[in-house]
């Protein structure tokens, strides 16, 4: 599972070990499985209300494994691929979208952040991924080699990512910003943490001490949800994608070009933004704009 990031083995290893119990508590091989027995243990799942998304998922983790093994996956059987439609048509297969922390919400959460070491870890944690549109685990894989600096602001040189399995790397600059002042915010965490080497991004105990060691994903996401709070924003509604997508989401209302949105963004696929274009101009010439 070499190609895959390791965000996708850890999902696929959870679920194939999760179809591996379903199957010895029913007495049937889970490898080289029956067609008949995926799509009864793809029923199971929809019978126990689980998304789409998932269900979809773990198809694709039994039918991974079977590769790895050599042998033809059963969730090509026509029959799955009917239990498949069945699930699509059932639950449906509309994904969960986070909010998009967008550049007013990022303002709003900035202004809640306390001047202690963890709310200028906080600041600099918001900014930089929102400037740089990462992902959480983009963000907590920085490094202080990875900062490149220039007299414009900062170079991220990104090492590896979900798109980048090879490690080719990817560079990503950060203007120094007159409004939010991305630069300026890392710079004091740097600073006030004494950091000169290392993870970029940290975990700050209640006392105020800095870890040597990097944050996790969760934390990121904990962070994005506690400062929407302090903001007065639904936590529920956010998550650390939201900074990725908040930038993208800005970057389109305010009229930014779309391949110069990829430059940043990194996505291969002009379509892939369409959501977030149309969110972005979802009250821009509306149909009712001239009698709602």
């Amino acid at each position: 599972m070499a190609e895959k990031s390791a965000a996708t083995r850890r999902a696929y290893a959870s679920d194939w070990d999760h179809f591996r119990a379903w199957c010895s508590s029913h007495a049937v091989a889970p490898l080289p499985a029956a067609v008949e027995t995926v799509a009864a243990y793809l029923a199971s799942l929809a019978d126990a209300r689980l998304k789409a998304s998932t269900i979809m998922r773990r198809t694709a983790a039994i039918a991974y494994a079977h590769r790895l093994a050599g042998s033809p996956p059963p969730t090509a059987a026509e029959p799955t691929k009917a239990v498949l439609r069945g699930i699509r048509r059932r639950v449906g297969v509309a994904v969960e979208r986070k909010a998009p922390a967008t550049a007013r919400a990022i303002t709003a959460m900035l202004k809640g952040a306390p001047d202690t070491m963890q709310g200028r870890r906080d600041r600099a944690l918001l900014l930089i991924g929102f400037a740089a549109a990462l992902r959480r685990s983009e963000l907590v894989a920085l490094t202080v080699a990875d900062l490149e600096r220039t007299p414009e602001g900062v170079v991220i040189h990104i090492r590896r990512s979900k798109t980048d399995q090879e490690g080719e790397g990817h560079q990503v600059a950060v203007p120094a910003g007159g409004k939010l002042r991305p630069v300026q915010a890392l710079d004091a965490w740097l600073s006030a943490a004494a950091i000169t080497e290392g993870p970029v991004f940290r975990a700050v105990n209640r006392g105020g001490r800095v870890s040597t060691g990097r944050m996790s994903e969760h934390a990121v996401a904990e962070v994005v949800k506690r400062r929407a709070a302090a903001a007065g924003l639904n936590p529920a509604l956010f998550s650390g994608h939201s900074l990725r997508a908040g930038f993208v989401t800005s970057a389109l209302e305010s009229g930014a070009d779309l391949l110069k949105v990829m430059d940043v963004t990194r996505h291969r696929e002009v379509r892939t933004l369409k959501a977030y274009d149309r969110r972005a101009k979802a009250f821009r010439d509306h149909a009712g704009r001239k009698f709602l």
